[in-house]
């Protein structure tokens, strides 16, 4: 009965956000309270779904084998019908169980960071960001104090939408509805990215970010298709049966040596690269911070990029189709290579960047390599633990910088300054003393982010990834990724110290204070996570701590493949790795940085990496500018207004000579003049000569009548005697 129950609830689980949506939009946009009701309680509904089935999930045994799973007919597509369902297994139970907290943290934020409750301001339009709003006090006097959002229901109804998209991608039992809710969350986040489309920054960002995923849903829909036309199946139980994946591992494609199954994986993993703004197409992440900061949360930790991870640990099976278990196959090198590379090279461009947000974007990229990486190298555990636990720390961090910037934002408005940038860094300092909620979440996320050893969630997911890569031998890998761990613990370290440490270097961060408690709520609650569940994977061999708490999280999420995949040896030496790079990197960092009062005394601030090594420079200059010139010049240009409406111009002088002739030489003399005048002048020819018989006169009729009898007489007897 539980089983089924648990089931039905699945479907159920992606609809309340829907329905929220739609409400606001149609109905109760108009009374900002009810709106955030309406999309909180949808967010709280969902979250309470999830976690009755997570711990259905949890107390089931040998769940793997026994997943939550139903599917309906859908399509017919001839003697077949194509199938939609929902599944439940330990995998999407654990990403379910993260997506579930932070959606419902960010949305209760968001009232907050909107600042509900304030007045409207004396100058905000939609489409800009709110500018203040000057209030009197009791002994009158005046005080510009933070405004209310202008487009505050607008926004729940987004991230409702935004919700669904992610809910149901989670729940998809098939590639196909976990397209569809891909799709949907491609939308949202150009919706989103772009919010303030009064901004021309953030118009085009959202541009950005829409047009460059849309390159990687492309290869993924023909993966999606190409998968479709060989198996004949979308469905994930089916796909990854034993048959199957023997067959698409020993066809070959004839491109690059790959099979159907890692050329098929690669296409779609293109999508993921796309989604999850991998090197090269990670340019969209960074400018996405222009939307509202709750955004750069839902996209940038809870929902969008992990939606990318997730597709690639989803088809983790057909990736891995073709491996031995020695020599990484072509499909998981390139991945590996992908992850790996994207890593360090995110990681350096964020040691140079000035703004609290930026920093943070780049640090995702760089994490979401790591996991990329993991896959790549066939560590699944790894990669799903990494995802989990950098999706809370990630969350924490991207609200905890909302709420720097928020209270920077009153004190810019206390100060009058507006040409101080509440979003840079070097115009911070001294804010654990303002605000030390936010210091203390922030340093929780921070030293989770950088891997602080045993205490930290990201300690244990980003060390498992380092040991699977030294432990199967793959050095270049373990190199790569342990370099870029390090730059994380400096960067990261950089910002908690330009950010909170040392005395206030404006005005406007003395007049910092800390944000309400919608927004410190959260990101407490994420702390909590961030600490803590890092403690459900401590792997078995582990000095000390090893077997003090079970290694629930490689038993759980491991029952999600046919095999089992087996624990790692203990080795101590990317351990010692691990604690190097952490500990060393937040010291340097400290280091670095504790005296450091201005821009210009910033050794970092290398024009190659402020400027993310000219990418977008390069893209403008390699694919933009060339396909507008294609597009405006000689698609508009060339071929539409010189060569169509060229032939078309001809076109209009041939007919037109073409119909003189023929009216001239056929038309007028022999329809007109032969024809039509001609049967006329016949007729009347023949009544002018026929008229001098008609004289009235009988004798010359009965005359006339004789003669022709005689005629006619003389005729017949002359033919029939003859």
């Amino acid at each position: 009965m539980t089983h089924e129950f648990v089931t039905n609830l699945v479907w159920l689980i992606p609809l309340p956000p829907l329905l929220a949506f739609v409400l606001i939009v149609l109905f109760t946009n108009k009374n900002k309270a009810l709106s955030h009701t309406v999309a909180i309680s949808a967010a709280f509904l969902s979250f309470l779904g999830s976690m009755y089935v997570f711990y259905n999930a949890v107390i089931t045994e040998h769940f793997g084998e026994h997943p939550f799973a139903a599917s309906i007919d859908w399509i017919p597509t001839g003697e077949t019908w194509l199938k939609v369902g929902v599944l439940i297994d330990p995998l999407s139970a654990a990403v379910l169980f993260f997506v579930a907290w932070t959606i419902l943290m960010i949305f209760i934020y968001s009232v907050g960071y909107h600042n509900f409750g304030q007045p409207a301001g004396d100058h905000d339009h939609a489409g800009l960001p709110p500018h203040g709003a000057t209030v009197t006090d009791e002994l009158g006097h005046k005080h510009t104090v933070l405004s209310v959002e202008p487009m505050y229901s607008r926004f729940f109804a987004f991230i409702g939408l935004f919700a669904f998209g992610m809910y149901t991608l989670v729940v998809s039992d098939n590639l196909l509805t976990l397209f569809v809710g891909w799709e949907i969350m491609g939308l949202c986040s150009y919706l989103l990215i772009g919010f303030w489309y009064a901004k021309p920054s953030a118009r085009n960002a959202g541009i950005k970010a829409f047009m460059t995923t849309r390159i990687g849903d492309v290869f993924m829909l023909l993966g999606i298709a190409f998968l479709y036309s060989v198996t004949g199946t979308l469905s994930f139980r089916e796909i990854f049966s034993e048959e199957i994946l023997y067959t698409l591992a020993v066809v070959p494609t004839g491109i690059f040596g790959l099979s159907a199954a890692g050329f098929i994986a690669l296409l779609l993993f293109i999508g993921t690269i796309g989604k999850s703004a991998q090197w090269p197409l990670h340019v969209w992440l960074p400018d996405a911070m222009e939307g509202p900061t709750p955004v750069s949360a839902m996209i940038h930790a809870a929902t969008m990029v992990s939606a990318g991870v997730y597709a690639v640990i989803r088809m983790f099976p057909l990736l891995t189709a073709d491996f031995n278990g020695h020599e990484l196959t072509t499909a998981m090198s390139v991945v590996a290579f992908i992850g790996a590379f994207t890593a360090i090279f995110a990681a350096t461009i964020a040691v140079a960047q000035n703004d609290i947000k930026r920093v943070l974007a780049y640090s995702t990229i760089s994490q979401l390599g790591f996991m990329i990486a993991a896959l790549g190298m066939g560590a699944y555990i790894a990669a799903v633990f990494h995802l989990i636990t950098h999706a809370f720390f990630k969350a924490l961090l991207f609200l905890g910088s909302g709420s720097v910037i928020h209270g920077m934002e009153h004190g810019v408005l206390h100060t009058g300054n507006h040409k101080v940038d509440p979003q840079d860094m070097f115009n911070m300092g001294g804010l654990r003393k303002k605000m030390p909620i936010t210091f203390w979440t922030f340093l929780i996320g921070g030293f989770a982010l950088s891997g602080f050893p045993i205490i930290t969630a990201g300690f244990w997911s980003k060390d498992e990834i380092l040991a699977d890569a030294f432990g199967h031998g793959h050095m270049t890998i373990f190199i790569t990724l342990a370099v870029a761990a390090f730059l994380t613990a400096f960067y990261t370290m950089r910002q908690i110290t330009l950010t909170f440490l040392g005395e206030p270097r404006t005005e406007e961060a003395e007049h910092a204070h800390e944000t309400p408690w919608t927004m410190t709520a959260p990101l407490v609650v994420l702390s909590f996570f961030a600490i803590t569940y890092g403690w459900v994977g401590i792997p078995e061999h582990f000095p000390v701590f090893g077997g003090l708490v079970p290694n629930w999280f490689h038993e759980f999420v491991g029952g999600t493949l046919a095999e089992h995949p087996e624990a790692l040896e203990f080795n101590i030496v990317p351990l010692l790795t691990s604690l190097v790079v952490a500990l060393g990197g937040l010291f340097l960092g400290w280091l670095t940085y504790r005296n450091v009062t201005s821009v210009e005394q910033d050794k970092l601030q290398i024009p190659l990496l402020k400027n993310k090594y000219y990418f977008d420079e390069a893209y403008e200059i390699i694919f933009i500018k060339p396909l507008t010139w294609f597009s405006e010049v000689f698609v508009s240009k060339w071929m539409d207004k010189g060569l169509i409406d060229g032939i078309l111009d001809l076109f209009g002088p041939a007919t037109g000579g073409v119909g003189s002739a023929i009216r001239n030489y056929f038309d007028v003399p022999f329809i007109n003049q032969f024809i039509g005048d001609g049967s006329a002048d016949a007729t009347y020819w023949i009544g002018k000569n026929l008229r001098p018989i008609q004289t009235g006169r009988i004798q010359q009729y009965l005359f006339l009548s004789m003669v022709v009898l005689f005629v006619v007489g003389g005729l017949v007897y002359f033919l029939l005697l003859a």
